[in-house]
């Protein structure tokens, strides 16, 4: 076992560069951009600037992909961000992140997404009164089951699902030119700018939507083709997104006009019914529950990538460690992960939005370990300069503390809305539980190592 390499030496680089951008554009893509553009649009107030806030959203997110490209080429690792922050930290500080992770971040996401694919399939075929948390927990078990047969069966079914995902969202482009007129008047563009908040405000939706790029690092080290691979997918990933974005938007400003837009719960589907009929409305709600599926088998990819990081580290938790070889895939990792979901799912519903309070319980902690990886990159640029680098940032070091600086803003804004939601206790009592986890097991590694120790 390598203490310093979370990834066995000789895993093997089994992931194609494009099911690496299927899985990176899968992950971001998710229920979102659905959602935050009407938000966008009615905070903003015009037109032209609404398109300003997600150009800049894309640039912000892919200045965060150039600092993640150095990292991942630099130290490669399954275990992406555990691995970085015990490079710059140390063990103990990231066993916290990877219990965060394990029991916060990670399976939060899985259980919000599984959220808006259970509403979402209810609509079509309800199944009782708890009928979002069966499917939602029917789907868990389901993708679980995918990964567990490894690499190439969970990266197959990601492209397909990705490909399925991007017509959807350009037959929405489509839609927004095959209107003839707005429908709420005339289009103004740069009439008047937002105030300082509002575009605080816009950006934290913006931001939310492009959330997820950063579990490219999880695929460092079995990605085909080395570091420079690894850099082409980042960038390709984050250009590719941020451009559908752009066009989802442009089309749904074009169909619906301003007023439309920012008046509408559900704007993509008002935009298709007015383009091609009733039946395309009704379509968009399989659509939105195929890109949770999407992100949900894409976030499973990546996540147990994690705990077997964790495992890999621990003598105590060796079993979380495993890795089988010949299919890549930790089946350990993948077994808690879809255990610790479920749980959430079942917490979840408890609350009157399962989704509402599933964003609550991730963000603060997500945002703030965020924040850690770009000082990581800081810190191991000036500890550790022996380290090859195939691929340095621009403009160091202004572009990582930009970087750092919003992932700071977003931290304390996601924190204030969860305090303003009485939400935030529950992340702060599982990061403690934590800290108590990890003396437990250093004084578990402490008996062990007394025991293989010859007398």
């Amino acid at each position: 076992m390598n203490a310093d390499n979370t990834a066995p030496v000789n895993m093997l680089r089994l992931l194609h560069p494009l099911s690496a951008i299927a899985l990176i554009v899968g992950i971001v893509i998710g229920a979102g951009i659905f959602k935050t553009p009407s938000m966008v649009a009615g905070i903003s107030g015009d037109a032209g600037w609404a398109l300003v806030l997600w150009v800049a959203g894309g640039l912000i997110s892919i200045i965060g992909a150039l600092c993640y490209a150095e990292l991942c080429t630099a130290y490669p690792s399954a275990g992406g961000d555990y691995h970085f922050l015990k490079r710059a930290f140390g063990r103990d500080f990231s066993f916290i992140y990877g219990w965060s992770r394990a029991t916060i971040i990670n399976t939060g996401s899985i259980a919000l997404l599984a959220f808006v694919f259970g509403d979402y399939m209810s609509t079509l075929l309800p199944l009782g009164a708890f009928s979002s948390a069966i499917w939602a927990m029917g789907v868990v078990v389901f993708l679980t089951a995918v990964n567990l047969l490894g690499i190439h069966a969970s990266s197959k079914i990601q492209n397909w699902l990705t490909a399925t995902e991007i017509l959807g969202l350009l037959a929405i482009v489509v839609a927004g030119f095959w209107v003839d007129a707005p429908a709420s008047g005339a289009i103004q563009w740069f009439a008047q700018a937002p105030a300082a908040s509002q575009w605080g405000l816009c950006l934290v939706f913006v931001l939310l939507t492009f959330g997820g790029w950063n579990e490219s690092a999880y695929i460092s080290a079995e990605l085909q083709g080395g570091p420079r691979t690894m850099v082409w997918v980042i960038l390709a990933s984050m250009i590719a997104l941020s451009a559908i974005y752009l066009l989802v938007n442009v089309a749904l400003i074009f169909g619906l006009g301003l007023n439309g837009l920012s008046q509408s719960k559900t704007a993509a589907a008002d935009l298709l019914g007015l383009a091609f009929g009733p039946w395309a409305q009704k379509a968009l709600g399989l659509f939105v529950a195929i890109a949770a599926l999407t992100s949900i088998n894409a976030t499973m990819f990546v996540g147990a990538r994690t705990n077997f990081a964790v495992g890999t580290d621990w003598k105590a938790l060796r079993k979380l460690g495993q890795w089988q070889l010949n299919i890549g895939s930790p089946k350990p990792a993948l077994l808690l992960q879809a255990l610790i979901s479920m749980g959430l799912i079942i917490l979840g519903t408890q609350e009157a939005d399962g989704f509402s309070a599933m964003v609550e319980f991730t963000a603060p902690v997500f945002w703030g370990f965020l924040f850690l990886v770009g000082l990581s990159l800081i810190w191991l640029r000036q500890t550790d300069r022996q380290t090859a680098r195939p691929f340095k940032v621009p403009l160091y070091p202004i572009l990582p503390l930009v970087f750092c600086t919003v992932c700071a803003w977003l931290t304390y804004s996601s924190i204030t809305y969860a305090i303003s939601q009485k939400a935030i206790h529950v992340s702060m009592w599982l990061i403690a539980s934590g800290v108590v986890a990890l003396l437990i097991l250093r004084i578990r590694e402490n008996s062990i190592d007394k025991l293989s120790s010859p007398t």
